[in-house]
């Protein structure tokens, strides 16, 4: 297969959801259907070592929740997959908006019950901001839930989307008969056995005939004809061009934990769902198909392997192939690297790949070298853009617990910075230590991991901040700027790039010194992470 048609058969996406709508039950599903793992095991079950479950650190499985992207990736169809996981809690959102700069598309995950929720505007807010295609997977059908035009009008006003539904429910909860798949003119009869044959498809060529009252009965048939009439005259028709320009978000129903509406999904996804698409940089946009290799760190997770004290940093592969034991140039560090073990993922495993090629993710062993937003390159000077880190919201100092340990927990804050799992600051005044977060659960990650992982211990003090501003003066040599140093001084901090912070106590505070230093511009995103 040539070096065009391999980038060309790779999808690589992200599942986004506010908590428990049932995100990672999805991408199980998906693994099941694209024959990755034989069986499905909930986050919260024994099943977790045979399961093929995307949590895998412990504290995730103690909650039950995912607090980290994981990647995985499974052929389906003669398509290359690779799915990103990302975490729904917002404590970590953080994670997930620097995810979203490694992906091509996205499908946003929908409770029936619950409708839209809080975390789900934000990050599909993100997604929009960026045109990043997007499809809708309402989930949980065979419970009791919003109806179906209810959550369609919901979807549309709440994420200001414009939605056309692919596939429609044949009833919901205790009334759920199945799902007419509106893309490929099928039916799909619903049974709460969740281990029924996944193919079990009935094609319907005419929907005014009596089969479809034979096998839904009659009130149920006619109800659906009247829906689908209502879709046909409310919503667009389906356009390719639209759904990946960002402009139109094709809907489908189902129940991820019975396996149903799943096969609709992915089956659609793997024919409109775009390949690998270019990316910008600080000198040019990067198109996939060019021949050199280019790619940038979006994601470093340390102690993978809680037997072996590894770190890997996650690099999404915006051009070229990717070639095991070949150097390639750390543009920040300004020289080279080989990696012997570059890994790719299946499921929970791991596997060390020769080649990759543009939109895939490899994980390289990392011996410290990496930062969050790091770009790789064969010799051309440049960095990627778009790989955020945000304003924490939560700012404590953190404090020596076993002064018998301090280099551990050095090394330890040093790492799970890097990782991007919070922010240190380190402030000018007194040289203390101060973490900021997004959400107060990291701060139980952090003590949790850097007692499990690194064997330092650490207690809290709080520290009154409201926001972190990133301080970009006009000029660095002016008066103002060196009077607001003064006035500011207490409050300002550098963060781990050694930039200039200033740690706000109120939005007041923030928009009185606004006012006072108008050449000293104070921004809530840094891209040098």
């Amino acid at each position: 297969m040539s070096f065009t048609d391999e980038i060309a058969k790779r999808r690589t996406f992200g599942v986004i959801a506010h908590p428990d709508a049932g995100k990672t039950t999805l991408t199980e599903k998906l693994l099941l259907f694209g024959g990755a793992i034989q069986e499905a095991g909930a986050v919260k079950s024994n099943k977790i070592k045979k399961g093929a479950t995307s949590d895998f650190m412990e504290i995730e499985r103690q909650r039950g929740i995912s607090v980290a992207t994981s990647v995985l990736a499974f052929n389906y169809k003669d398509k290359k997959i690779n799915i990103l996981d990302t975490p729904g809690h917002k404590d970590f959102a953080e994670d997930t908006f620097r995810t979203l700069t490694a992906v091509d598309s996205v499908i946003v995950v929908v409770d029936v019950a619950k409708g839209v929720e809080e975390q789900t505007e934000k990050l599909v807010e993100v997604c929009r901001m960026r045109n990043i295609p997007m499809i809708v997977f309402i989930n949980k059908l065979d419970r009791e839930g919003k109806d179906a035009f209810d959550l369609l009008d919901e979807v549309e006003k709440k994420l200001d989307l414009k939605v056309t539904p692919l596939s429609f429910p044949i009833g919901m909860g205790y009334d759920f008969k199945g799902i007419y798949n509106i893309w490929e003119k099928n039916i799909n009869l619903f049974s709460s056995d969740s281990k029924k044959n996944i193919n079990d498809l009935i094609t319907i060529s005419d929907l005014s005939s009596d089969e479809l009252d034979n096998l839904v009965g009659n009130s149920s048939a006619d109800k659906l004809r009247d829906e689908l009439e209502l879709v046909e005259e409310i919503y667009p028709e389906f356009n390719r061009e639209a759904y990946l320009s960002g402009e139109l978000q094709p809907v489908f129903f189902g129940s991820a934990l019975n396996n149903f509406g799943v096969r609709e999904l992915l089956d659609c996804f793997v024919e409109i769902a775009p390949s690998p698409r270019p990316k910008d940089s600080d000198t040019r946009t990067v198109n996939p198909n060019e021949d050199a290799f280019s790619g940038f760190v979006f994601k470093i997770h340390a102690n993978m392997d809680p037997k072996h004290r590894n770190r890997l940093a996650f690099v999404k592969i915006v051009s070229g192939t990717f070639e095991k034991n070949k150097a390639y140039m750390h543009v920040r560090l300004g020289k080279n690297l080989k990696f012997s073990s570059p890994n790719a993922f299946f499921a929970e495993k791991k596997e060390i790949v020769d080649i990759s090629y543009a939109g895939d993710i490899v994980g390289l062993p990392d011996t410290g070298n990496f930062k969050i937003g790091d770009t790789l390159t064969e010799g051309e000077k440049m960095q990627f853009k778009g790989i955020p880190s945000f304003s924490p919201e939560h700012f404590r100092y953190i404090n020596n617990a076993d002064p018998m340990k301090s280099k551990q927990l050095e090394k330890g804050i040093d790492q799970l910075m890097d990782e991007g799992v919070a922010q240190l600051f380190t402030l000018e005044m007194n040289g203390r230590k101060v973490i900021g977060t997004v959400g107060a659960l990291q701060y139980e990650v952090i003590q949790y991991r850097l007692e499990h992982e690194y064997g330092a211990k650490c207690t809290y003090e709080n520290f009154s901040a409201f926001k972190a501003c990133w301080v970009r003066p006009e000029d660095a040599k002016n008066e103002e700027f060196a009077e607001f140093k003064r006035v500011k001084q207490k409050f300002l901090a550098r963060d781990k790039s050694g930039q200039l912070v200033f740690l706000a106590d109120s939005e007041f505070s923030i928009q009185m010194t606004q006012s006072k230093f108008p050449t000293v511009k104070l921004t809530f995103v840094s891209e040098n992470v």
